[in-house]
């Protein structure tokens, strides 16, 4: 599904990403991880195509999209939807307003389609009798359900989830966590997610990928990143410097 190949990044003369490489399947999720400020959502942001590297490709489906430009960059960022660390919800619209965004902006549905949709969208995260509140009326889980609404409305390819648990207690966190299980059951897209909360993303990720200096330390099942013997690895899960 994407192929990323010796991706480099710099700021400030310093690699964020050193040469990275990672293949992601079709249809799996997979989990990155690593320290605060390691590059995982700056490689979010290349994937997505909002930063180009200085080097390195990255092939979504056969194209690359560092190099694709108008219509076909287009086309590939169509495939996206996106969870966001704060749910980026759109204060001043209402929780319906906000999930039919996305189907406002890229397709023709008329209204009784366009509302179908998101009452199915709502539905699939567990909400309802919310299309008319304002995000000031939701709590924090309430939020990420929408903006995950939101995020599957156009049934993409594939969904990036930027830290989707963050600021969650932790029964709401297992509850995002089954919540984008049983989505991923249902819409079987490919899904990728930035996250600190170990050990539990574990028991959502079919294959978990960590970021170290700028490049994939180590890749594979949850049970394998587990009983992994790097001392990179072992010294990030048990949180010693």
């Amino acid at each position: 599904m994407i192929e990323i190949t010796d991706l480099t990044k710099t700021f400030d003369k310093k690699y964020v990403l050193n040469g990275l490489s990672l293949s992601i399947r079709q249809g799996e999720i997979i989990a990155i991880i690593g320290r605060s400020g390691g590059g995982k959502s700056v490689l979010l942001k290349h994937i997505i195509g909002l930063l180009k590297p200085d080097s390195g490709s990255i092939f979504i489906k056969g194209h690359d999209i560092v190099k694709a430009k108008g219509k076909t960059l287009q086309h590939i960022r169509n495939m996206f939807g996106v969870l966001f660390q704060g749910g980026a919800l759109f204060d001043s619209m209402t929780v319906f307003d906000n999930v039919a965004f996305p189907l406002k902006e890229k397709t023709k549905l008329n209204k009784n389609e366009i509302k179908e949709r998101v009452n199915t969208a709502l539905l699939d995260v567990g909400l309802t009798d919310v299309e008319y509140k304002y995000p000031a009326e939701l709590s924090g889980g309430m939020k990420k359900r929408v903006a995950l609404a939101r995020a599957l409305i156009t049934e993409p390819e594939l969904v990036l989830f930027d830290e989707p648990t963050t600021g969650l207690d932790p029964i709401m966190l297992r509850a995002i966590h089954r919540l984008i299980q049983s989505t991923h059951k249902k819409y079987n897209f490919t899904g990728i997610i930035i996250s600190h909360e170990i050990p539990e993303i574990f028991d959502v990720a079919d294959r978990v990928a960590m970021l170290h200096e700028g490049k994939i330390e180590i890749v594979g099942t949850p049970d394998e990143i587990k009983k992994s013997d790097d001392i990179i690895v072992r010294q990030f899960l048990s949180g010693e410097a």
